[in-house]
């Protein structure tokens, strides 16, 4: 008697759990909705505060990492050159 009870106790349990996560999906449907509205309504006003560099700007700091690229560039390269000739030096010493 006790197992039947039981029984029918996780029976309505699992029809109410289906029943509420499929109300629960509707919620979240309309939920991500108006999240997703909100979201970009904040999206536009902190875009009207966001500071836009000018051109003369963004030239220069391109200008800049353009340099600063072409300076590391040649100095990996000259550290690759004398690195590569020390080993080849030691290797030419062992006779390896």
């Amino acid at each position: 008697m006790a197992t039947q009870a039981v029984k029918v106790k996780n029976e309505e349990s699992q029809s109410n759990a289906i029943t509420g996560a499929a109300a629960g999906v509707g919620e979240k449907v309309t939920g991500t909705i108006q999240g997703t509205r909100e979201f970009l309504h904040d999206v536009r006003v902190e875009m009207k505060q966001v500071t836009w560099p000018n051109r003369d700007d963004v030239t220069s700091t391109t200008m800049v990492v353009i340099a600063t690229v072409a300076f590391f560039g040649v100095f990996l390269a000259i550290v690759d050159w004398l690195v590569q000739h020390g080993v080849q030096r030691l290797f030419d010493y062992f006779h390896v």
